[in-house]
């Protein structure tokens, strides 16, 4: 069974959804027979590559509150997270443009990382203030979940892998995925949202049997 998983790295509810999709592969019984594929999609692909604006600030502005119930929206998420065994520092977070973020993932799931990588991403931006924008901070982060720091330098120098991550946005589309998390499954189900691991399960085996029946409806 192919998993696709749209995301992006700077979105809070993505790396719990990826955290949840772990522990609910954990309890699934056919999780050797789960592939997990990452892609690509921006919630602001506008948004310049580094920018020097706390969330709390971001988050008011773009929902029209007060800061203080910005504040509150972002300790939610990070109680949450920490419910997952994620450290959230959203107070030390570095925001900026992830398109070259989403570059270096497809350059991961050519060498057999991508999963180090979003990880590595996700963490490093949620939980160690690094600056998600900044191509010096992508290579540390991209060496450290083990890619080579001369590829990594070459394709972020280039325009490698952007077609790649246009056309995940492009299925996105094609597909109806209007916000992330978003989890594709065969082809055949949508899980939309940050759903918890036993939902997560319930789908996975759902879209099982719809595969079996399939599989029986065909000869």
């Amino acid at each position: 069974m192919l998993v696709e998983v749209w995301s992006d790295i700077v979105c809070p509810w993505c790396y719990i959804g990826k955290r949840r999709l772990e522990r609910a592969l954990e309890a699934f019984p056919a999780r050797d027979d789960v592939q997990v594929r990452f892609r690509s999609f921006e919630l602001d692909p506008g948004k310049a590559q580094l920018i020097d604006e706390s969330l709390d600030r971001m988050l008011a502005g773009k929902y029209g509150v007060s800061l203080e119930q910005a504040r509150g929206m972002n300790d939610r998420v990070t109680r949450l997270a920490a419910d997952e065994g994620i450290g959230f520092r959203l107070d030390i977070a570095r925001p900026g443009n992830t398109f070259d973020a989403h570059r270096l993932s497809h350059l991961a799931r050519e060498q057999g990382l991508e999963a180090e990588v979003m990880e590595r991403l996700q963490a490093g931006y949620f939980c160690e203030g690094v600056a998600i924008g900044d191509p010096e901070a992508l290579v540390g982060l991209a060496i450290d979940a083990g890619l080579d720091g001369e590829a990594v330098r070459s394709t972020l120098a280039s325009d490698a892998f952007a077609q790649d991550v246009r056309e995940d946005e492009a299925l996105a589309s094609h597909l109806g995925i209007r916000g992330v998390p978003f989890f594709v499954l065969d082809r055949r189900l949508g899980v939309s949202g940050a759903q918890e691991a036993p939902v997560l399960v319930g789908a996975l085996e759902q879209a099982v049997s719809e595969a079996r029946r399939d599989r029986l409806v065909t000869g």
